[in-house]
């Protein structure tokens, strides 16, 4: 078993890799400053998993902070979650977003360097892709994102990869999500973000139990099978199960993998928002609206070389990522406050 340490590890994807790392047996510290999570998820998956991670609240961008938990955890991987990522606040705050997703990296990558901890994990996105020559989108696709967020990863990725040639004993991979949904399936832990959701599926939710008063569909004019965006949606747990193999990975391997993370199989926004329409019972209103600035109409993932590698595969199709959504949101109406 390892010691991992998770970045943005109280949010909503490194909560559920937290839990799946727990259930694993492997030590865990999450080091979180909180501005898109909160420390109750955190409290959740230890009741979930009957064990707890170490926790320590800090900023990846304070390298004296990263210096202290390395000398005291001594983790032997990290799983690098830590970052902004909304598409359109990156548009606005194009600079705020390199300097904690870029600059914050390149504090971790230094101080894991000082501390002899080799193997990286690195929560990337599909967003780096930007507008599809041909799908489904495989490793060997070109990078152009379109977009500062998608900018951010695309860097990173680069410096993570420069990072591990330079170091003959570093591994790195890195994992290029498409679009993560849906909850653990006891309803104690989902997606909480503040304020109005940048995510098609929160935003659902809240329209669902009445939060909201309906969704904004942006375009209806891509071409697809109903003139809607389409997604490769992947669960949440399946996700993390992809970082606990990754992990494995790593430990034996040096050099660096980008490998993408989805389930191969695409949903338009109308089918999505029809598939929560059956999890939840309910008509849900919406109102299509102008295409969102930095949007691409079609993101399909290639998952073989995942398959390969890692010896993963997502398991959860459609109704089960729109199922464990509406329990964790019927359960938790107003998140983890």
């Amino acid at each position: 078993m390892a010691k991992v340490l998770v970045t943005g590890g109280a949010g909503y994807i490194g909560s559920h890799t937290i839990l799946a790392l727990l259930r694993a047996g492997h030590e865990v510290m999450s080091f979180d400053n909180y501005v898109n999570s909160s420390p109750e998820s955190l409290r959740r998956v230890a009741k979930l998993a009957g064990s707890a991670a170490q926790i320590v609240r800090g900023d990846i961008c304070d390298r004296v902070a990263l210096d202290a938990v390395f000398a005291r955890f001594v983790p032997e991987a990290v799983i690098h979650f830590a970052g902004l990522k909304a598409v359109g606040e990156s548009a606005e705050k194009p600079l705020e977003y390199y300097r904690n997703n870029v600059s914050g990296t390149l504090e971790l990558l230094e101080s894991m360097k000082a501390h002899n901890c080799r193997q990286i994990i690195f929560s990337s996105s599909a967003t780096v892709y930007g507008d599809a020559q041909y799908l489904p989108f495989d490793e060997n696709h070109p990078i152009n994102p379109t977009n500062p967020y998608g900018r951010t990863k695309a860097f990173v990725e680069e410096i993570i990869r420069d990072w591990v040639n330079s170091w003959p004993e570093a591994s790195g991979v890195l994992l290029r999500y498409f679009n993560p949904v849906g909850a653990d399936e006891s309803g104690r832990i989902g997606e909480d973000p503040r304020g109005i959701p940048n995510n098609l599926m929160p935003f659902i939710t809240r329209v669902a139990s009445g939060q909201l008063s309906q969704l904004g569909v942006f375009g209806d004019d891509y071409e697809t099978r109903d003139g809607t965006g389409e997604r490769d949606y992947i669960h949440v747990s399946d996700l993390a199960d992809a970082h606990l193999a990754a992990q494995s990975f790593a430990e034996s391997k040096v050099g660096c993998e980008v490998l993408n993370v989805g389930t191969g199989v695409g949903a338009t926004v109308l089918e999505m928002l029809s598939g929560f329409e059956r999890a939840a019972g309910k008509k849900i209103p919406f109102e299509i609206m102008p295409r969102r600035l930095g949007d691409v109409g079609r993101s399909l993932a290639a998952v073989e070389r995942a398959a390969d590698l890692l010896n993963w595969r997502a398991k959860h199709d459609l109704t089960s990522m729109c199922n464990t959504t509406w329990n964790w949101h019927s359960k938790n109406p107003s998140g983890y406050d």
